[in-house]
């Protein structure tokens, strides 16, 4: 089955040329120019990822991705940011809202789908490999794609929960950023490596609240490692 696109970009002819050239690359693909028809048409149909324009009038595209990180319904869909803006505090303000990726402008579309398939590999059927992996409050449910803290369900975006998976399926190892990129994102996809501090970063946000986030521990110089409440 083909995988469906949504892209949402106020410029016509950037909708457009994405589609044309992502359909000849064989997904489906569907074309809004707002972030109140993405809505309304992500209420009616199934996507599997999200191509989203920072710059819209209205409702901004990370405003937009914020919101949908917040909706279980969306929330396992793969967002990837097309911007203009090249400052790192921006792209990594649009990592922090739950953005898989990001693609800057200009970008060729050679780019774009190798970004595109290396999200979709991270959110497929076989996302992860192994079975439920449980440390502290927490528990990783692979075969149901879940995570538990305190019994209670928690959301976490596709990217994050490969994550918490992988340390938490090796935990008191440490691994550098390079390490991470390969066993996380894939090998031979182009990410850069604060891509791993902000995901790290958001992983702890979210644990924060059920007083986890120290379970993910720095180890300066070097890279990350998960360790259980007993060796906080």
């Amino acid at each position: 089955m083909k995988k469906h696109i949504l892209i949402v970009d106020d410029e016509a002819s950037i909708r457009g040329m994405l589609s044309m050239a992502l359909e000849q690359e064989g997904f489906k693909v569907s074309a809004v120019g707002n972030a109140h028809q993405a809505d309304a048409l992500l209420h009616k149909q199934d996507f599997d990822l999200l191509l989203l324009d920072w710059m819209m009038p209205g409702v901004s595209g990370i405003d937009f991705a914020a919101r949908l990180r917040r909706q279980d319904r969306v929330s396992k869909m793969g967002i990837i940011m097309l911007t203009a803006k090249d400052d790192e505090d921006d792209l990594v303000r649009g990592l922090e809202v739950g953005a898989d990726d990001y693609v800057t402008k200009p970008f060729s579309t050679r780019e774009l789908v190798s970004r595109i398939s290396a999200v979709l590999r991270r959110i497929g059927d076989n996302r992860v490999d192994g079975v439920t992996v449980s440390a502290g409050k927490i528990t990783v449910d692979v075969e149901q794609y879940q995570v538990h803290i305190n019994g209670k369900p928690v959301d976490f975006s596709p990217t994050e929960f490969r994550l918490l998976h992988f340390l938490m399926s090796h935990p008191d190892r440490v691994f550098d950023r390079d390490q991470l990129l390969n066993n996380v994102w894939g090998e031979q996809v182009y990410v850069e490596d604060r891509t791993v501090d902000v995901h790290i970063r958001r992983l702890r946000k979210v644990l924060e609240p059920y007083d986890c986030d120290s379970y993910i521990t720095t180890v300066r110089g070097v890279g990350y490692r998960f360790s259980g409440p007993d060796k906080e």
